[in-house]
């Protein structure tokens, strides 16, 4: 028994970790005092396994005679020994205490709970300060609006302050008006002067009522209410509007011509009005009234109806009221009631208009001897025409009338068109007209739709462009042909409107053919014989280079030199005499 228990005794020596197989601890991570005493122990117990098993098997195989109990009492007896193997703590006491792997995984997991529990902590923490914030940011911004709404509330409040202080202000200072009007009606006059040795002083004299005389009724004032303004003394009843000659009761009154108005009154009458809108004309930024005016119409109108699309008539170039409406023709162009009423709207309804300026020339000793055509055409067809023509001076913003000397197909207005709905000419009838040159001049084109004493000075122009080529004038300057041209449709446009005083003057002997002529006509309206003035205004104060400029030269010419001698000297030297 001795024998057995020194070989397990022989056996009982530490392992360190070193020493332990690495199968059984391959997956373990022990770290401290705790588990480095624990692992030791576990390699011990399964060592010591290895060995019983061993020398059990060894018995065995020898067949010894040591019976099991001797052998148990052996393995105890070594396994007492042990005790003194296990390990001790810094203070001396045995640490007995060893865990599983299922422990350590236990571990394991509540080491991870902590850590998820720890987590959820984290967020709900954060979570809590975000609505904390949202909650501090909301009730800041509620203050905002909280303050906002009282610096408004006071605003509003210094205003209403503001406006009581004005009104009280305006409201003293009309007190201060009437109680020095009672003041001036109870005006004491200077007493009487006494001889300095009089002990009885004076009592204060009052200026009798008869002293105040009303301008208005030239009647007494007696001791009631009275107004004192403009130099006199008034009852408030005849204190009266020069318009509507009702009492003036407000604190502010307008004057004219040392006539009082009420405010409204005068400026119904004074302030000017827009002829288009037909409201007062507004002020600029200045306070000052600004418009605009035709220079010849004088119609007045607001300068903001040149910007807004407000039509014109395209004959007398006034601007179409807004309670009238303007004819329109199938070009776009607008023509005036007024201007309507003498308009030529076909070629055939031209024709004796066009005999008449024949007529005229022959008066004027410059009878055109060919037979030239002239149609009226519309505005597209005299704009094809003036891209086919290769002379001619066109110098206007619209051309109005054409002296052809090329072979074209025109095509003219065959039969005067109706007024339908909307002020529109409908039902007009055109046909293509091929015209051959014979001479010099082709054709002569003149836009329809024009007023009588408009279509008959842009006919005489046209007529002066053939009477050139046709008598074989030589290419003239722009400025010349242009201006002698004009000079023949203002002399028509006198013989027109005058009973031929002028043209004596101007044409000399041939001045009594035109005047025969003008007598054949009837008599016209104020309105056409304002507009052959208007058109007589339009060629004077034109702008142009040939057409104002050329017009000017060539009647100071005709008006120094006569007709016949400025022609003849424009054939000579291509200028004006």
């Amino acid at each position: 028994m001795g024998w057995l228990t020194k070989i397990l005794k022989g056996s009982s020596h530490k392992f360190s970790d070193g020493q332990c197989n690495g199968r059984y601890r391959e997956d373990r991570n022990l770290e401290g005092p705790r588990y480095s005493a624990v692992s030791e122990l576990y390699c011990f117990l399964v060592h010591f396994e290895l060995k019983i098993k061993g020398f059990l098997e060894f018995l065995i195989q020898e067949g010894s005679d040591f019976d099991k109990e001797e052998i148990e009492c052996a393995i105890a007896l070594s396994l007492s020994e042990q005790e003194h193997v296990i390990p001790q703590d810094d203070k001396g006491k045995k640490i007995i205490e060893y865990k599983s792997e299922t422990e350590e995984d236990d571990d394991d997991d509540e080491d991870e709970d902590e850590e998820y529990m720890r987590a959820q902590l984290e967020a709900a923490e954060e979570e809590e300060r975000r609505v904390a914030q949202a909650q501090i940011e909301e009730e800041e911004k509620r203050r905002a609006e909280a303050q906002l709404e009282e610096t408004e509330k006071l605003l509003a409040k210094a205003r209403l302050e503001e406006e009581e202080m004005r009104r009280s202000k305006a409201q003293l200072e009309e007190d201060e008006l009437l109680a020095k009007a009672l003041q001036e009606s109870m005006n004491v006059g200077s007493p009487p002067r006494y001889d300095p040795g009089n002990i009885l002083q004076p009592y204060p004299f009052l200026i009798p009522s008869s002293h105040r005389i009303c301008v208005g009724c030239q009647a007494e004032i007696g001791h009631g209410r009275f107004l004192s303004c403009m130099g006199g003394v008034w009852h408030p009843e005849c204190f009266c509007c020069n318009a509507c000659d009702k009492p003036i009761i407000d604190y502010e009154f307008s004057m004219s011509g040392n006539r009082p108005y009420h405010k409204l009154c005068y400026k119904e009458q004074h302030h000017p009005k827009c002829d288009v809108c037909h409201n007062f004309i507004p002020t600029n930024p200045a306070g000052l009234i600004e418009y605009r005016a035709h220079p010849f119409w004088m119609q007045k109108y607001c300068p903001s109806h040149e910007r807004d699309g407000t039509p014109r008539c395209c004959s007398c170039e006034r601007m179409e009221p807004k309670d009238t409406k303007y004819l329109i023709l199938d070009d776009g162009r607008k023509l005036c009631l007024e201007c309507l009423d003498s308009a030529i709207m076909d070629t055939h309804e031209c024709q004796p208009l066009y005999l008449e300026i024949r007529e005229f020339y022959e008066g004027l000793h410059m009878k055109v001897e060919q037979q030239i055509p002239m149609l009226l055409v519309e505005r597209s067809a005299l704009n094809e025409a003036m891209e086919g023509e290769k002379h001619g001076h066109h110098h206007l913003p619209e051309t109005r009338g054409l002296c052809l000397s090329e072979e074209q197909t025109v095509t003219t207005v065959l039969r005067r068109p109706r007024i339908g709905a909307g002020y529109k000419l409908i039902d007009m009838i055109t046909e293509p007209c091929r015209l051959i040159r014979r001479c010099e001049v082709t054709a002569i084109l003149i836009l329809y739709g024009l007023p009588r004493l408009l279509t008959g000075s842009i006919l005489a122009h046209e007529m002066m462009h053939a009477w050139l080529r046709l008598n074989g004038y030589p290419n003239l300057r722009p400025e010349v042909e242009e201006g002698i041209c004009q000079v023949l449709a203002h002399m028509w446009l006198e013989s027109e409107t005058y009973a031929g005083s002028t043209l004596v003057d101007i044409a000399s002997s041939s001045s009594s053919a035109v005047v025969s002529a003008s007598s054949k006509k009837g008599e016209r309206s104020d309105f056409e014989k304002k507009l052959g003035e208007f058109f007589k205004h339009q060629i004077e104060s034109d702008s142009s280079s040939a057409y104002g400029d050329g017009f000017r030269q060539g009647n100071q010419a005709v008006l120094k030199h006569g007709l016949r001698r400025t022609l003849d000297h424009i054939r000579l030297t291509g200028t004006f005499p």
